[in-house]
């Protein structure tokens, strides 16, 4: 087994046991309705039958917002094969999803999307080289004109979750990290509040490819 393979069974496993343990609707990032990734998905302007994925979706309920709104290219992809069954009972096995269990970053990409959104996995990759690999996914995955929609915690968020160490971004750091050759749709701040009560401040932003 390689390093990166052993670091992605790592991870598979931190995530799988998070879920078994607490419950989709229980985790921190937990939200009834994800409104700053639908907003921002909005203003990507783009035809529902546009290719999006969502990358380290999980349980979320995003994937069951964009079927409402009619969606109907719509791809998840998480690293725990636990929480995409989760959705995946929820959501049912007759819908246009596509679910991918794979580690982000050592996924090898078979086609482009029109839409890339991560909510709260860009801040988990604390290395240079994790970063790097991620960019690359990206590069692969996304169509050249796609949106990319990311979601962090922001200069003042926490320091750790779920056990993990966390980076933190303001608009101008995150759009940085990002790597060159993307315009600026939008940007915001979330204060998302916990199942357990817990404000966490996140910043988004929304990029296009130039």
């Amino acid at each position: 087994m390689t390093r990166q393979e052993d670091a992605a069974s790592q991870r598979r496993e931190h995530w799988d046991d998070r879920y078994d343990t607490v419950g989709a609707t229980a985790v921190s990032w937990f939200q009834n309705r994800p409104t700053a990734s639908l907003d921002l998905i909005a203003k990507a302007g783009l035809e529902r039958s546009a290719g999006l994925i969502d990358v380290g979706g999980g349980a979320s309920n995003l994937v069951d917002a964009l079927l409402a709104d009619g969606w109907s290219d719509v791809t998840v992809l998480d690293v725990s094969e636990v929480a995409l069954g989760m959705a995946r009972e929820r959501v049912g096995a007759d819908k246009p999803v596509r679910w991918i269990a794979q580690d982000l970053l050592t996924w090898q990409p078979l086609r482009r999307y029109d839409v890339w959104h991560d909510r709260a996995v860009f801040h988990f990759l604390v290395e240079a080289e994790q970063r790097q690999r991620y960019r690359a996914v990206l590069g692969r995955a996304l169509a050249p004109t796609g949106t990319v929609i990311v979601g962090t915690f922001a200069s003042d968020g926490p320091t750790h979750c779920s056990g993990l160490p966390v980076a933190h971004y303001d608009e101008g750091a995150l759009v940085d990290a990002l790597g060159g050759g993307f315009d600026l749709v939008a940007s915001m701040r979330e204060e998302h509040v916990t199942p357990a009560g817990v404000v966490q401040p996140f910043t988004w932003v929304a990029l296009r490819g130039a």
